[in-house]
């Protein structure tokens, strides 16, 4: 019995922390949903994987459209949307990699460019905004090795909000993952 205990709460703590990898991206950023937000640029500047979810935030003035083709999002049709939303706090989870395409409901807004196109992909892809802490070096150079010597050093650069987030999760995993196993020793 103690055995499948440890196995549920295995897999109850692989649940949890599959939830806590995923990124919520606020549409627009601090802007949000709306006409006034370059929504392409926003998007060209996240990664969007499998898992995450995307949070629409917007007034009544606006609604969110998911549209089901290339050619519907650039001509606009929203005459037979995949999926409309209009609560003005929407939550729409990526659950598969590819393309979707939103845009908002109201008449002349996506001609006005409230529309975004965005690629989701498989949830294990590195980011491209993500930095690694220290540049890579080929080999230790004597600049290193000594404190007095030439002006060649390492670049040290701070991770991404995105990387540190995920490190504390991966924390807290770790930490649930061996009392689940501890308690199941009792």
């Amino acid at each position: 019995m103690g055995c499948m205990n440890t196995i549920f709460l295995a897999l109850v703590a692989t649940v949890i922390a599959k939830e806590a990898f995923a990124a919520q991206h606020v549409v627009g950023g601090s802007q949000g949903w709306d006409q006034s937000t370059n929504l392409k640029s926003w998007a060209s500047g996240q990664t969007f994987k499998v898992g995450d979810k995307l949070v629409f935030k917007y007034s009544s003035l606006h609604s969110v459209v998911e549209l089901g083709s290339e050619s519907e999002y650039k001509n606009c049709n929203i005459n037979s949307p995949v999926n409309s939303l209009s609560t003005g706090n929407d939550v729409v989870k990526l659950d598969k990699a590819g393309t979707r395409y939103f845009t908002c409901g109201t008449l002349g807004h996506c001609s006005q460019g409230m529309k975004m196109k965005i690629t989701t992909v498989k949830g294990n892809t590195i980011s491209p905004t993500s930095s690694p802490l220290l540049s890579p070096s080929p080999s230790p150079s004597p600049s290193l090795l000594s404190p007095s010597s030439s002006s060649s050093s390492p670049t040290i650069t701070t991770p991404d909000a995105s990387s540190a987030s995920q490190c504390f999760t991966s924390i807290v995993f770790i930490v649930a993952l061996s009392v689940t196993i501890i308690i199941s020793f009792f």
